[in-house]
């Protein structure tokens, strides 16, 4: 009977230490997937930050957790749920890239758009002006103040300038939300010299 105790506390024993070996065999490859984890989230997390910010929070949480196990010793928890976190963390610089040539081409269309059609819109806004400005226009220009009209204009001028200068040096969200500023300005100038910008004879 003695001896069949003594057997059971010797196979617990050997048990324990078996797991205890097979848990630090398991230390240095949890260790090393955690290092590869951070280092692929850290070479793309410029880049996902700015585009798939969501995506990047979501590997940083994984991660968290996976790190909270390694804390912990578990980590046959790690060995086991490390692989997705990686997988997931090598997408990032893939996703961050695809998106930012999405946006970057929305951005090139709408700046497209916006050179084609605001320069005309300029032209079409200073020629109503200086027909109103005509002693002969006196009675059409009655009630619209011109000199507030030409100050706007002007002023729209010099931002066009910027958006152009943004376009070239390569800054193309800067130089889109500044040719947007452009439109809405020269928008407001023609509603107020009462010119529709829609109608083909404005740009006649």
């Amino acid at each position: 009977m003695k001896s069949t105790a003594h057997c059971v506390r010797f196979a617990f024993i050997s048990l324990a230490l078996g797991l205890m070996a097979a848990c630090a065999g398991q230390k240095q490859p949890a260790q090393k997937l955690l290092g590869d984890i951070d280092a692929t989230v850290m070479a793309a997390s410029a880049e996902a930050a700015k585009y798939v910010p969501d995506q990047l929070q979501d590997v940083q949480t994984q991660f968290g957790v996976l790190k909270a196990s390694f804390d912990k010793q578990d980590y046959a928890a790690v060995m086991s749920g490390a692989p997705a976190v990686l997988g997931a963390a090598q997408t990032l610089a893939t996703n961050a890239a695809a998106r930012k040539d999405q946006i970057l081409k929305a951005l090139n269309d709408e700046w497209t758009a916006l050179a084609g059609t605001v320069p005309e819109d300029m032209t079409a806004v200073q020629n109503r002006l200086d027909t109103l400005s005509k002693k002969s226009a006196k009675k059409a220009a009655a009630g619209v103040d011109l000199v507030a009209a030409k100050s706007s204009l002007d002023a729209a001028g010099s931002l066009w300038s910027k958006a152009q200068a943004a376009f070239a040096s390569g800054s193309l969200d800067e130089a889109v939300k500044t040719a947007q500023a452009v439109k809405s300005r020269v928008d407001a100038v023609a509603a107020a010299l009462m010119l529709d910008l829609a109608a083909p004879a404005a740009r006649s």
